[in-house]
């Protein structure tokens, strides 16, 4: 019987590649993101994909999303809470509104993911949450103060989380380094496209990061992966 996992942000990136890679692998996957059109494109270029519309920022819209996958197919064996979003700039700017975009969904997002997946894992005795923080969840660079800010909080919940679960349920936090997406294009700011634009000059595909989680998910039960993969140039 083919295992069930559930990705948010699926529509690009880092999402896409792991769905792609885990329904290579023979799993049922659901992939949830805001972009339709994308995501029917990925599910009639890979077989075993599912996909809904899904708005991590709306508690009800999360929920929904697990609650019809374990109606639909029983149980769900792994959450990969990955959708993020990561519109740099400095502080001085005052881009409050992007700022709370960051929080909305790069916090609140995971938080709803788990409050929804929980207690099935919990009821089922099994399941593998899966977050992808970053690189900035370990150090800060000039124009990321707030999205680093964010992915230390999502470091922090996964590991709180990792702590408090019962042994039954896995928890594994990836942290990538430079990958090659979607992300940089949502920076509004000139000067911090620029750095990025350089900082970003070495960079993984997200194969890479859709292979790691991969890999973690298919160790055994007592054993738990995380955390950082990134390119090799990149110290």
């Amino acid at each position: 019987m083919s295992k069930t996992a559930l990705i948010t942000g699926a529509s690009s990136g880092i999402g896409e590649a792991t769905a792609r890679r885990l329904a290579a692998d023979g799993w049922r996957v659901i992939a949830g993101a805001r972009r339709e059109d994308r995501l029917a494109d990925l599910a009639a270029s890979a077989d075993g994909i599912e996909v809904h519309r899904l708005d991590v920022t709306d508690r009800a819209d999360v929920a929904e999303f697990v609650d019809r996958a374990v109606r639909d197919h029983g149980e769900i064996d792994a959450f990969v809470a990955n959708a993020g979003v990561m519109p740099l700039s400095r502080l001085d700017a005052g881009l409050v509104e992007e700022w709370d975009r960051m929080i909305d969904v790069n916090v609140r997002g995971l938080l709803h993911g788990i409050a929804a997946a929980l207690p099935h894992f919990t009821r089922q005795r099994r399941g593998h949450f899966v977050t992808v923080a970053s690189i900035g969840a370990h150090g800060v660079t000039p124009t990321a103060a707030v999205y680093c800010g964010t992915k230390y909080a999502a470091w922090a919940i996964t590991e709180g989380l990792r702590l408090e679960c019962d042994p039954s349920i896995r928890v594994t936090t990836v942290s990538p380094g430079v990958v090659t997406s979607e992300l940089a294009d949502t920076i509004s700011d000139p000067d911090t496209r620029e750095f990025m634009r350089i900082y970003r000059k070495d960079a993984l595909e997200p194969k890479a990061i859709g292979d790691a989680i991969a890999y973690a998910l298919d160790q055994p039960a007592d054993v738990d992966v995380s955390e950082i993969v990134r390119p090799a140039r990149q110290r």
